[in-house]
């Protein structure tokens, strides 16, 4: 009887292909080696905070803020501020058309309302705020052209009597 000491090709590929799967089974073991009487802390969880910072956008026309994080509308509604997805009462493409405003508070607008109300009334539109902010600044200038006469004006009488 003769034995052959070489497995034939088959034997060998299904040798070879069963030390790679238990090889890539067994996965890898580290070891971890801890001073006696000391364990390493547990590191505390980690948490995640998101902050969202409210912008609106104000309609003087109809008192009603947009904000443009939440996506949502805040407004006065028989004497209770309201939130909501879709104002009630008025067509929002009206008010997207309206003049608006964007204010400068990162908070709720119940707290700022009064102020705002008095800076920018229901009348209130960009057109007649840029012509207001021109006339504020003709009357700076007519008032600096008006102290530099009156400058010169000094000087020219101190001059007259000596004084310099």
């Amino acid at each position: 009887m003769k034995f052959n000491s070489f497995a034939s090709a088959g034997q060998v590929g299904v040798w070879i292909s069963g030390l790679a799967c238990a090889v890539l089974l067994s996965g890898c073991v580290t070891e971890t080696r801890v001073r006696a009487g000391y364990s390493p802390r547990p590191s505390p969880p980690r948490q995640t905070t998101i902050v969202i910072v409210d912008d609106y956008d104000y309609y003087p026309a109809y008192e009603v803020y947009y904000s443009r994080n939440r996506r949502e509308y805040v407004y006065l509604e028989n004497s209770t501020w309201v939130r909501r997805s879709q104002p009630i009462g008025f067509d929002v493409n009206v008010l997207m058309s309206a003049a608006s405003v964007r204010v400068d508070f990162r908070d709720s607008p119940e707290q700022h309302h009064a102020s705002v109300r008095q800076s920018y009334p229901k009348n209130w539109n960009r057109a007649a705020q840029a012509e207001a902010n021109a006339e504020r600044r003709d009357d700076k200038r007519d008032e600096k052209r008006d102290d530099k006469r009156d400058d010169k004006r000094d000087d020219k009488h101190d001059k007259k009597r000596g004084r310099n």
